[in-house]
């Protein structure tokens, strides 16, 4: 199912689900990120929502991960639900 929004800046919401999901990222990726940047993101509401998000991990490197946030009544938790390295300022946001 295609994400509905177009690319936009993180915000401060954006931010707080790369937190919640970083040490899920860590142990998929085998890396420890010191810098770990919401930069832009994609949403798409589903039983909750699923999010596309670009993050910053220092220097030219980005992640690509998806997340999915599950509604408030199903406890609300973040959960990382693919991750991509080895991405570029410039890549665009597509679903994975």
């Amino acid at each position: 199912m295609p994400y509905i929004s177009v690319s936009a800046t993180a915000d401060e919401q954006i931010q707080k689900i790369c937190d919640n999901v970083k040490n899920q990222v860590e142990k998929e990726t085998h890396e420890n990120y010191v810098e770990f940047h919401a930069v832009e993101y994609r949403s798409q509401v589903v039983a909750g929502a699923n999010y596309l998000i670009k993050v910053h991990v220092g220097g030219t490197s980005y992640l690509h991960l998806m997340v999915w946030q599950r509604l408030p009544c199903d406890g609300g938790q973040d959960a990382l639900t693919g991750v991509q390295q080895h991405h570029h300022k410039d890549d665009p946001l597509v679903p994975f």
